[in-house]
């Protein structure tokens, strides 16, 4: 079994910067993807960013482009979200994921979810 716990979150003002961290333990065998999602209050859970374990090559979302990197780190079992220009919109529980599969964009390719992190970006 696998299991994820996220930290980094908080609140930020417009314009600032946080990074998310998020290890992985357990059967990390398992897991061939690992991607990072948010929902804000009353919305669905919107994809922002994957990465395969095997692969440097990550996948945003419409939210994420041009100001979050997702980067990992295989030895310590660790994804990382770096978010900058943060917008008052950004503000959600960000969830990190593990999964795999051809599509990585979609809450149906992760099995293990992580308990969120709150982002609040302040106006």
């Amino acid at each position: 079994q696998v299991s994820l716990l996220e930290s980094g979150g908080g609140l930020v003002q417009t314009g600032g910067s946080l990074r998310l961290s998020c290890v992985m333990s357990g059967r990390t065998f398992s897991s061939d993807a690992m991607g990072w999602f948010r929902q804000a209050s009353g919305k669905e859970r919107e994809f922002v960013a994957a990465i395969r374990w095997s692969s440097d090559s990550p996948f945003y979302g419409d939210p994420a482009k041009g100001r979050f990197t997702i980067a990992r780190d295989n030895d310590k079992n660790t994804v990382y979200l770096q978010m900058n220009k943060l917008k008052p919109e950004d503000t959600a529980v960000y969830y990190c994921a593990s999964g795999g599969g051809p599509i990585l964009t979609t809450v149906n390719s992760y099995n293990v979810w992580g308990q969120g992190t709150q982002v609040t970006v302040s106006s």
